[in-house]
């Protein structure tokens, strides 16, 4: 069977698409295309609006959307190659899902009436797409595909933000169609009852030991103030995930403790507590089950209260249980007292957290995926300089990187710090290409300890015991050792090692001066 021939003379399925996307406010496109996707390219080539942004591994692509996306609130668009190209950047996906995150994916399939054939890339897109989707349509022909797009972006858009997949069958893309569709109406956050607000004022009038968990909105600008002004007022405790998409935090800041990660600790953390206001958060639960500990990590006699479901208008409830109990002195913020510069010796984790917290410029951007190294010297950055902190949401390694260039395309203006674990930066590697081909202002620290010091930690938890040489193995990463050195050089980036204090501090100090890709390897 022959496949019918492109358009020529009027607009094709691709073209209706970008132009649908950009209508809806979708700026940029990640993308890693293939055959099946060059009609779309075509389109970008010609449409003026959409900025192309090249990934060289489907990862780099879905997390720096993902990245993009918490720091503008928007989706950007990724262009995936078939079911394989999707596979490859699932990880990240999924970590985007769990932010969650707006963001439409555009993943090309065979031609319709290739598909019956089953050619080497042949599969089910779809059923990649499902997990890691809150909305997927495969578009069935050239002239619905602006339509679809355009309920694409509205998908991607419902709040809190969700992942939109289009599937685009290349005849799709190549044929004709008619025009570009309307952008349609977003349902923004939903607004919370007034007997939520009750709820949670009475909680609060009872006497006990209220503490807020709060994630997304309610941990930046307007809520994060009004929260102050709760605690301020009450005494409740502000906490947040152990992992959560972004926080406002350093001097001028309101202060909100992180929940500890392992289950003992965090329990520990919330012992005494009577009530749990959660405002965009669910109750809080361990990452694992471990053999013995309770999965989840709400204390025996603490009640947990919703405030405000994600897909409700935290910020408008918190302001609202504010002003009903009267709150209106200001919250404790967090004084500019950067932390202390290490002693000179061999680089420690501490001191990696020391040396960015004391030279971090105002507005910076942190994407931490530091896993263990980082933990226990998060605190030190309280009384740094005004920053935001984007942490690994999903639990899916290898987002850090990625969502640092994704960050640093949504906010040009701003310098942007990866404190990167050297095991994790090995799965999207590629994004230091990316950063130099963009020339986007990211500063990567490489913690080299040689490792999956995390899994070596999690030996103990799962109940294993002292383990062998053998199993050891499988979480030493050295042996040989990566040369972060090489590896970025190779990709275009600017980079030193430093093996003591004074040398990371001085050259973490010069990247801050300086604009452009840079990064550090600090062995540990």
């Amino acid at each position: 069977m022959h496949q019918p021939l492109p358009a020529t003379n009027s607009m094709n399925g691709a073209e209706s698409l970008v132009r649908t996307l950009v209508a809806s406010g979708v700026e940029v496109c990640f993308a890693n295309p293939g055959t099946s996707e060059m009609h779309f390219v075509g389109a970008l080539d010609r449409i003026e609006g959409m900025r192309p942004v090249l990934g060289l591994f489907e990862g780099v692509v879905t997390g720096a959307a993902d990245g993009y996306a918490r720091m503008t609130g928007k989706p950007a668009a990724t262009l995936l190659h078939l079911g394989p190209g999707l596979a490859n950047g699932l990880a990240n996906l999924h970590n985007a899902r769990k932010v969650p995150v707006p963001m439409v994916n555009i993943i090309g399939d065979h031609a319709s009436a290739h598909q019956g054939f089953d050619a080497p890339l042949t599969s089910d897109v779809a059923a990649f797409a499902r997990p890691v989707s809150h909305w997927v349509h495969s578009s069935p022909n050239a002239r619905s595909v602006a339509a679809d797009a355009a309920r694409a972006v509205q998908a991607a858009r419902n709040a809190p933000g969700q992942i939109a997949s289009l599937i685009l069958p290349a005849d799709t893309a190549w044929l004709a169609a008619d025009r570009p569709a309307a952008p349609l109406p977003v349902l923004g956050p939903a607004p919370v009852s007034d007997s939520a607000v009750a709820q949670s004022v009475a909680a609060l009038k009872a006497g006990g030991p209220v503490a807020f968990l709060l994630r997304g909105e309610a941990l930046r600008g307007r809520a994060l103030t009004a929260a102050g002004r709760i605690a301020a007022k009450t005494g409740a405790r502000l906490i947040c995930d152990t992992f959560v998409p972004r926080v406002e935090r350093g001097a001028g800041r309101i202060r909100v403790e992180r929940l500890p990660y392992r289950p003992g600790p965090a329990l520990e953390f919330l012992e005494g507590t009577q009530t749990l206001i959660l405002v965009g958060a669910q109750a809080p639960i361990a990452f694992f089950a471990y053999p013995g500990q309770p999965s989840e990590l709400t204390p025996p006699g603490c009640r947990p209260l919703v405030l405000a479901f994600p897909h409700e208008d935290g910020t408008g409830a918190l302001e609202a249980l504010a002003e009903a109990i009267g709150a209106t002195t200001p919250g404790k913020a967090s004084a500019h007292a950067p932390p202390a510069l290490p002693a000179d010796g061999p680089v420690t984790a501490e001191g990696i957290m020391r040396i960015a917290g004391h030279f971090l410029p105002e507005n910076a951007i942190i994407s931490d995926e530091t896993i263990s190294s980082g933990f226990p010297f998060y605190p030190l950055n309280e009384t740094a300089a005004p920053h935001d902190s984007l942490q690994l949401s999903g639990g899916a390694i290898g987002d850090g990187m990625p969502v640092a260039t994704g960050a640093a395309i949504a906010c040009p203006d701003r310098k942007v710090v990866s404190l990167q674990a050297d095991g994790s930066a090995m799965y999207t590697l590629q994004s230091l290409w990316t950063q130099a081909r963009e020339k986007l202002d990211v500063t990567t620290v490489i913690y080299a300890n040689r490792a999956y010091k995390v899994l070596m930690d999690e030996v103990a938890g799962v109940g294993l015991g002292r383990i062998g040489p053998r199993g050891q193995s499988m979480f030493d990463i050295g042996n040989p050792d990566l040369d972060w050195v090489k590896l970025a050089e190779g990709m275009g980036v600017e980079a030193v090692r430093a093996e003591s204090h004074a040398a990371l501090a001085a050259a973490f100090k010069a990247a801050m001066g300086q604009r452009g890709p840079r990064l550090i390897e600090a062995v540990l």
